[in-house]
């Protein structure tokens, strides 16, 4: 049985040559389903959750096809692949709703630090110790998605020694985000920190992975994967989803010893703080290397390279993918393997003599290209 799916798409708006052009305030004013993001550069869409990977496929991509259209009709703009400002426009903040006291604190404690785009995964878990669960097991694997992922290699034109520029400077806010017990250790949790003002409000929790709802941190519905760069290719996109979703049910259906809850000592020899402090230094490592980062195993306290376990999970989802008719959308992980991410590409074209504009520019013309096929094929005009 599939769980429910859907995504947190954040987008720049872009001219074809990879410079970002705000546009936010003007978008979500007339196009319906996108709201905006602190700054103009950005813009974001909700896609619907569904647990069928055709229809999540098709909301992934109708409404950038709506955004095209609209951009278009003012001028030569498009969308960008990119998880940062790649090639400049660090220095200035601009705010899309100067009126909006939350993005003005936004602005001022973080700068462009958090002018990014991501994808945010959320998978619906209706149990709520099963998500906290959930949470705590994705926290300690979530590098590999950030390994996957990893699209953001450039910043104000320059290589930044980092594959996931976006993860290395995004605040991780509170400082310190504990493997959760249970439920009631979250919610005592939240509200200490909403007493001591590290958090804002309920929303502020920025970390790899978060339990989300309707009201947090009382009602909580899904798991929410934060951690992952903006993953343009929608088919690269499910895959990573298959494979997180697959660990997933995996997780559920391993009963209440788990080998897969890090809090259960015959699964992880480390103590919480210890996988917390495991789970910091994995990120940095996969922000920094991607698939090629040495991560600590949080079950062994082997040093291993995150493409071997990707593909050590790739093959244990294989059983569960082939009962829930979902090897197809699993199998182009494969590709990302072999091939690298996007960053890893990006960088080896940037070897071979490339200039940071001329592969943002060959990127927003294969994405658009691959993009208007995908429409064609599922007949969205």
């Amino acid at each position: 049985m599939l769980l429910s799916k859907g995504f947190e798409v954040e987008l720049y708006t872009s001219a074809p040559t990879g410079d970002a052009v705000g546009f936010s305030n003007r978008i979500v004013a007339d196009l319906q389903g996108f709201v905006r993001e602190p700054d103009n550069r950005n813009v974001e869409y909700t896609t619907a959750p569904f647990t069928q990977y055709e229809r999540l496929f098709l909301a992934l991509v109708e409404p950038r096809q709506r955004l095209r259209k609209y951009l278009k009709s003012f001028g030569d703009y498009t969308i960008m692949p990119s998880s940062t400002l790649a090639l400049g426009g660090t220095q200035k903040f601009e705010r899309s709703d100067p009126h909006n006291p939350y993005h003005g604190y936004i602005e001022q404690t973080y700068g462009t630090d958090v002018v990014t785009a991501s994808i945010h995964i959320n998978v619906g878990i209706s149990d709520l110790e099963m998500l906290i669960k959930a949470c705590r097991l994705i926290r300690l694997e979530s590098p590999l998605y950030l390994a996957l992922s990893a699209s953001s290699p450039f910043l104000d034109g320059e290589v930044t020694g980092y594959h996931s520029t976006r993860w290395q400077m995004f605040p991780q806010t509170p400082a310190h985000v504990p493997l959760f017990s249970s439920h009631k250790h979250f919610v005592e949790w939240t509200e200490t920190q909403l007493q001591l003002g590290t958090m804002q409000n309920v929303r502020h929790l920025w970390s790899a992975v978060r339990p989300n709802g309707d009201n947090r941190p009382y009602d909580l519905n899904r798991l929410e994967l934060r951690i992952c760069d903006l993953v343009f290719d929608p088919l690269a996109l499910l895959a990573i989803t298959a494979l997180l979703e697959m660990r997933l049910i995996n997780l559920m259906h391993s009963g209440e010893d788990s080998m897969l809850d890090p809090l259960t000592p015959k699964a992880s020899p480390f103590t919480p703080d210890e996988l917390v402090a495991i789970a910091s230094k994995n990120e940095i490592a996969a922000a920094q290397h991607s698939l090629d980062a040495v991560l600590t195993d949080w079950q062994t306290g082997n040093a291993v390279k995150a493409r071997d376990l990707v593909r050590q999970q790739y093959e244990q989802a294989q059983a569960i993918a082939k009962q829930t008719g979902t090897t197809c959308f699993l199998a182009p992980l494969l590709k990302i393997l072999e091939q690298g991410n996007e960053a890893q590409r990006w960088l080896a074209a940037y070897a071979t003599g490339l200039t940071p504009r001329q592969i943002l520019t060959d990127a927003i013309s294969t994405a658009t290209q691959q993009e208007a096929e995908f429409a064609a094929a599922l007949m969205i005009h």
